[in-house]
């Protein structure tokens, strides 16, 4: 059955625009078709059509079914690269995989690099998210933040999660999947190619932060952030 994305579907009763040309237009369904929604907070309706209108497919619901909550969540905190299609890959698989939430995180490096002045394009990654979330058939849609200043960041980390940074400098690192412990709320810091500052580093350290090796491989940022999320999920198979 096709799956289909409406936020506030049990309000409203009708399919975005966007949507809505994909049922009619696209697959050819009609009045009596049944699809299912997804409102990316957990809920998976089943519907039919009622209204085939290519600009607003009106639907009826006919049951609703809540996702089985998590017992762990995943928020990853990751400077973005210059490469705007590798921050989109690394996005779409972490959401694919398990990730709660992404938060992108200007740091002392990213910010003299390319992103001064800058804005990630939240719009066009949360599409990501929702194509995603339908390929891996989830029904929570993770949050996407950003830019955040690193120190601001810091500060509104919920003292309650078990923090990680992941870098390479000479350190007491152990490695992640030996530290983490199941069913938790985590967050994972990962840094620019470049890796964080010394400072930066004493700052995560100093705010909680375990220091942790992701391997001996050098990886770059958007291969961390994902081996990151997937680790954290296996620990909690």
């Amino acid at each position: 059955m096709h799956l289909f994305f409406e936020s506030e579907i049990q309000e409203r009763l009708y399919l975005s625009e966007e949507e809505s040309r994909h049922a009619v237009k696209v697959l050819r369904l009609g009045t009596g078709d049944a699809i299912r929604i997804i409102d990316g907070k957990g809920s998976l309706y089943e519907a039919e059509i009622v209204n085939p209108d290519p600009r607003r497919c009106s639907v009826q619901i006919r049951s609703l079914e809540q996702e089985k909550p998590r017992s762990y969540s995943i928020h990853l905190a990751i400077t973005p690269t210059k490469d705007l299609d590798r921050i989109e890959w690394m996005l779409e698989k972490c959401v694919e995989v398990g990730v709660a939430s992404v938060t992108f995180i200007l740091t002392k490096r990213t910010d003299e690099r390319y992103w001064k002045g800058k804005s990630i394009h939240l719009e066009r990654l949360h599409k990501i998210a929702v194509s995603a979330m339908k390929q891996s058939l989830s029904w929570t849609l993770p949050t996407v933040e950003g830019l955040i200043p690193w120190k601001d960041f810091l500060k509104q980390v919920s003292p309650d999660s078990q923090k990680f940074i992941a870098h390479l400098e000479d350190d007491d690192r152990k490695l992640l999947k030996s530290e983490i412990i199941p069913e938790k709320n985590y967050v994972v810091l990962i840094g620019p190619e470049g890796d964080f500052t010394a400072s930066e580093i004493e700052e995560a350290k100093q705010a909680g932060f375990q220091p942790v090796s992701l391997g001996t491989r050098r990886l770059r940022t958007e291969t961390a952030g994902l081996i990151a999320v997937h680790t954290f999920d296996l620990v909690n198979q």
